[in-house]
């Protein structure tokens, strides 16, 4: 199953490596390689930019960190093509996604002699807005009959898909809470409505997708290999004003689809 149905797709600025993705998807197609290990390969992949970054081979750190978010793609992709969906693996990528991005940070803030206290900032500013983009991302999947294994709200663990345990999944679950339950919260805390909202354009989507985690990374690396390691942990401190400009965004186009159709329904009343 795709993420989103093909009329509904929108251009995602984090999804660069869906290509690349597929095809390692099918490599792996007809064999034993399950998504969780794609996914520990993102992890190596990640571990190998972190190594680069700290001995500053930036255009490696940059090729690693670009293959990483390839290969966070790939797992996904090999879990629809093999149709083994499942929560573990759901969680698993979560839950290293948080740590290889605190240590992307923390690497950079170590090699920039940086102060670690805004690096922690600047990381939990990387956090909050790639969860506003998923957020409205998972909200839109579910509303389209795209893929559910996402779910708009992580209250409490979920079933077990086929070929997992439950007991896998309450513990995976469990790690996913304690890394995201905050961030998760303070996003639903700024934008309680976003559930109801109505209209997601296409256009909207594709701008939010800026704060996707491929897309973060996409802009470290470009950073680093322009020699801006100084500036990049200022960067994604200041980049998070447009967590504010994207919700207030996402408010008026609502309000102002709901005003036209109000007056549609109106003018189609006097019609009448």
């Amino acid at each position: 199953m795709s993420k989103l149905p093909a009329e509904h797709k929108f251009l995602d600025l984090s999804d660069y490596g869906r290509v690349p993705a597929r095809w390692i998807a099918n490599a792996f197609k007809g064999t034993s390689v399950t998504p969780i290990h794609v996914t520990m390969m993102f992890v190596v992949a990640g571990i190998i930019a972190i190594a680069c970054i700290l001995t500053k081979q930036f255009w490696l750190a940059a090729l690693f960190l670009i293959l990483k978010s390839i290969l966070d793609a790939a797992d996904g992709e090999l879990a629809r093509v093999k149709n083994t969906p499942s929560y573990t693996g759901r969680y698993f990528d979560s839950v290293s996604d948080f740590f290889l991005n605190f240590l992307f940070l923390s690497s950079i803030c170590y090699i920039t002699d940086g102060s670690l206290l805004w690096a922690i900032v600047a990381f939990f500013a990387m956090q909050l807005q790639g969860t506003l983009y998923n957020y409205y991302y998972v909200i839109l999947r579910n509303r389209l009959d795209g893929d559910k294994t996402s779910r708009i709200f992580e209250h409490t663990a979920p079933a077990a898909m086929p070929g997992e345990t439950q007991r896998a999944v309450d513990n995976w679950f469990l790690m996913y809470c304690v890394c995201y339950g905050a961030f998760d919260k303070a996003i639903y805390w700024m934008d309680k409505q976003a559930e109801d909202g109505r209209y997601y354009p296409k256009w909207f989507m594709s701008l939010v997708s800026s704060f996707g985690l491929g897309f973060q990374l996409l802009i470290i690396s470009v950073m680093l290999c322009l020699s801006w390691a100084e500036y990049i942990i200022p960067f994604f401190i200041g980049y998070s004003v447009l967590i504010f400009a994207f919700i207030a965004m996402r408010k008026y186009l609502d309000q102002g689809r709901t005003r036209n159709e109000l007056k549609q329904a109106n003018w189609e009343a006097q019609e009448g």
